[in-house]
């Protein structure tokens, strides 16, 4: 998982233009996550979430951490605990970005084999499909 500005670790990068709008403060991102805001700051603490924070320092969370949010409490739910979710969310995230490499090889390997036909096609020369008599004793 990588770091938020704050040195906290969450499910994003950290880079501000890439962060999505981060709009609610923790109160209602807890009620649409159906948790305590305190929930919300252990899992912070336990490096499974990274809220963005404003210059005061207060906590913003996006619609991207409310998803994550109800992915740690299908987890949970099912029996895992913290570190258990911590590793399946990072995980999870590895398995899509390996996927998105893994596209992208296919789409060049794609593209080097059309260039290599196209450079076949280019190679090739057509022959003249006229017949020609050939008789013995011409040159």
């Amino acid at each position: 998982m990588n770091e938020s500005p704050n040195g906290k670790r969450g499910g994003r990068p950290a880079g501000k233009r890439d962060r999505p709008m981060a709009v609610y403060v923790i109160s209602v991102a807890a009620e649409l996550a159906g948790v305590h805001p305190q929930t919300l700051r252990i899992y912070e603490r336990k490096g499974l979430l990274g809220p963005a924070r404003t210059l005061g320092g207060s906590r913003r969370y996006s619609d991207e951490d409310i998803a994550l949010l109800r992915r740690i409490q299908d987890l949970t739910s099912s029996g895992l605990n913290l570190e258990g979710v911590r590793r399946v969310i990072e995980l999870e995230a590895e398995v899509a970005r390996l996927r998105k490499e893994l596209e992208q090889a296919r789409a060049e390997a794609r593209h080097a084999v059309e260039q290599v036909h196209r450079q076949y096609r280019r190679d090739l020369v057509p022959l003249n499909l006229s017949p020609v008599r050939w008789l013995p004793g011409q040159r």
